[in-house]
């Protein structure tokens, strides 16, 4: 099974090549939005951690981002408890999609939580600064202090470049993007 894993800047488009390939695919913030909508597990180890902030199931992530907000320890104890559940879906991902050829991975903290592994092919997701802000901006839920929080949380984005097996320029134009996840598809699959 080829593992493609797609990194790159919060806003770069990394969800949106992830479906270009055509094949199954991890999103890992989907993961998380039914973690906190589903898993009762979740909701009893972060109201634990957490209690100010978490009343009631299912966990609201509005709550969560002022827990953050207030306290920049709180996204520490958040991402104690999400990530290895997210580990354990992922890993599920795996199993359940064992026959197929290739599979993709959307996990914005890839390199950050030490999931990747040599055996992924890392694909950079490269779009304009300018276009990255002004399409966040245009998030209904966007907010800027929280963005330079999790923006702390990532490895800066040359170190990604640099590590990554293949770039795909994003400049927001469906065509040209799926023309260049196309292209470099053929040549992940040429090399494997």
């Amino acid at each position: 099974m080829i593992k493609i894993a797609v990194v790159g800047d919060i806003g770069s488009g990394k969800s949106h090549v992830a479906k270009q390939f055509g094949y199954p695919v991890f999103n890992a913030d989907s993961e998380v939005t039914k973690l906190y909508r589903k898993s009762k597990k979740c909701y009893y180890k972060l109201k634990k951690k957490l209690p100010a902030y978490i009343t009631s199931f299912p966990v609201q992530k509005n709550k969560l981002s002022r827990a953050v907000m207030d306290n920049q320890n709180n996204l520490k104890k958040i991402t104690k408890i999400i990530h290895p559940l997210v580990r354990k879906r992922m890993n599920i991902f795996f199993k359940r999609n064992k026959n197929k050829k290739i599979v993709v991975l959307d996990i914005p903290l890839l390199i950050e939580s030490k999931i990747n592994r040599n055996n992924h092919i890392l694909v950079f997701v490269d779009a304009k600064q300018k276009e990255i802000r002004k399409r966040l901006k245009k998030r209904p839920n966007f907010n800027a202090k929280m963005f330079n929080k999790l923006k702390k949380l990532q490895s800066p984005v040359e170190k990604k470049r640099k590590k990554s097996h293949f770039i795909i320029k994003n400049n927001f134009r469906h065509d040209s993007t799926k023309k260049n996840v196309k292209k470099t598809l053929r040549e992940i699959l040429l090399n494997a």
